[in-house]
């Protein structure tokens, strides 16, 4: 005698389980998830609202966990100006996106401002573009000798850069940087841990960013007979804190 098969929905509803008519999609049912899942789309929505521009790149930086220099010194920009005053007068950035540092700071008053561009500018905008044309922004490889006379700046800052080059280039680097500035140089660089370049990036930058940490960097200096500005240093803290502005990263003041 053969045996009847057993129906799976009469088992299933009395042993307690989910009946076939709960699994299955309900006109009259709605999924306890939909309203949860509108409200975290419409959060992300009011964020990137908010957060548009600059200030939205930051924040995603941040939470990809990774680093820019760039958009470090954006922010700084005023506090550089209260801890140097004279000292920005000629100012010397050196960086990838080194084009948005120029434009900034040509805005400021009483500041005249240039840009060394260590990767090419394939994407430049007319912008870029312009600035290239006139003379304030330069392509060239900071390996080899900057294109400028000694002392032809107040102040040199670098961002981003440093960060891809090994000691054995840091060490022709940094003495060229100091060659050109008169009143020292500011370093903005991540701290060991963080991320810089995505995969994507490797072909431009050669090499993944290496992190490093002020341990690292002050036995550094000191080996290339570089000391700390602790004025200057000072003076940032100081104006960092009245401006409730805090670096995510380091920030080394030298002469």
């Amino acid at each position: 005698m053969s045996r009847r098969p057993v129906n799976p929905t009469r088992r299933l509803v009395g042993n307690g389980g989910f009946p076939l008519a709960g699994v299955l999609p309900s006109k009259t049912r709605s999924s306890p998830l939909l309203p949860l899942t509108l409200v975290v789309l419409g959060v992300f929505l009011v964020l990137g609202y908010v957060y548009s521009g600059s200030g939205r790149k930051t924040i995603v930086s941040r939470i990809e966990g990774e680093f820019s220099g760039t958009l470090e010194l954006q922010s700084a920009i005023s506090i550089l100006k209260k801890t140097y005053t004279d000292g920005m007068r000629k100012v010397l950035h050196v960086g990838p996106e080194t084009c948005s540092i120029v434009s900034k700071l040509l805005k400021e008053e009483g500041t005249e401002a240039w840009g060394v561009e260590p990767y090419d500018l394939e994407d430049a905008d007319s912008n870029c573009k312009s600035l290239v044309r006139k003379g304030f922004v330069r392509v060239a490889d900071i390996k080899f000798p900057l294109p400028y006379r000694s002392q032809s700046f107040s102040l040199v800052v670098v961002s981003d850069a440093l960060d891809y080059l090994s000691p054995k280039y840091l060490n022709k680097t940094i003495p060229e940087l100091v060659r050109v500035a008169t009143d020292g140089i500011v370093i903005f660089t991540g701290f060991p841990g963080q991320q810089r370049a995505r995969v994507t990036e490797l072909s431009k930058f050669g090499r993944p960013a290496k992190m490093r940490s002020q341990s690292w960097w002050a036995r550094f200096f000191v080996q290339i007979g570089l000391e700390i500005n602790e004025p200057a240093t000072k003076k940032f803290e100081q104006a960092a804190t009245k401006e409730a502005y805090q670096p995510s990263c380091q920030v080394f003041h030298l002469k």
